[in-house]
């Protein structure tokens, strides 16, 4: 990952979700899905500005309050917005072992070089019987076929994207450093590292075009939305 990037754009980030708020509601609506209270100790690893650990603690009482952040900017937001935010990645920070009963991946996994290493990391520093949250926006999807177009061509100003790119489209910016990957293949990750029990919950059916139009409630599955979760169960003692 490039957190220059996050560094430099840090500002627009939270901006982008703000100008598309049922699409961030819609997400939001979607992490809190597997967060059952009492939520036990839980990390979002990559927790950037903090924007949906607050809209957490304000719209459903989920209070998250540890977070780890590589990203100087990000991270500056979400401390003034009251998290205690560790400098650090998804591979490398040391969290200690079996410390956690929950650990979140939120919008990170496109931007992890090493995703097994970091799903390694997040399986040894969750208690046994602990779960993993990874959300993100499959490869496979619209929104994902979007942004690789996006990539490619490293900018949202062509003729390809008249009439078939959201009005407040995802700053290019972000787009240009990521690497998305199918939820087959996360799924396939997350059991070669020893997860097991896998759940996956959905959001943001409609074409990106129109996803801004309402905000959406999760669905089972993986097959139809832009922004999947998956939950991964570390065994317990007893498996």
């Amino acid at each position: 990952m490039d957190k220059k990037i996050f560094d430099e754009f840090a500002e627009q980030y939270d901006s982008w979700f703000l100008k598309n708020r049922n699409v961030l509601d819609s997400e939001v609506a979607l992490l809190a899905h597997f967060l059952d209270r009492p939520l036990g100790r839980t990390i979002s690893i990559g927790c950037g500005s903090g924007l949906f650990e607050k809209l957490l603690a304000q719209d459903y009482g989920i209070i998250i309050k540890e977070g780890v952040e590589p990203a100087d900017g990000m991270r500056e937001i979400a401390i003034k917005r009251g998290m205690d935010v560790r400098k650090g990645t998804a591979e490398t920070i040391d969290l200690g072992q079996e410390t956690y009963d929950i650990i979140i991946f939120n919008g990170t996994p496109s931007y992890i070089d090493d995703l097994v290493k970091a799903f390694k990391n997040a399986f040894y520093s969750l208690k046994a019987g602990g779960r993993l949250l990874v959300l993100d926006v499959p490869k496979e999807s619209s929104y994902g076929l979007l942004y690789t177009l996006g990539k490619t061509i490293g900018t949202w100003e062509h003729p390809y994207f008249e009439d078939a790119a959201p009005a407040n489209v995802y700053p290019v910016e972000f787009v240009v450093t990521a690497k998305w990957r199918s939820t087959p293949e996360k799924a396939d990750m997350l059991q070669q590292v020893g997860f097991v029990n896998l759940q996956f919950a959905q959001t943001l059916t409609r074409h990106p075009v129109y996803s801004n139009l309402t905000k959406e409630n999760p669905i089972e599955g993986y097959d139809c939305g832009d922004y999947v979760c998956i939950c991964a169960h570390k065994p317990s003692n007893s498996q």
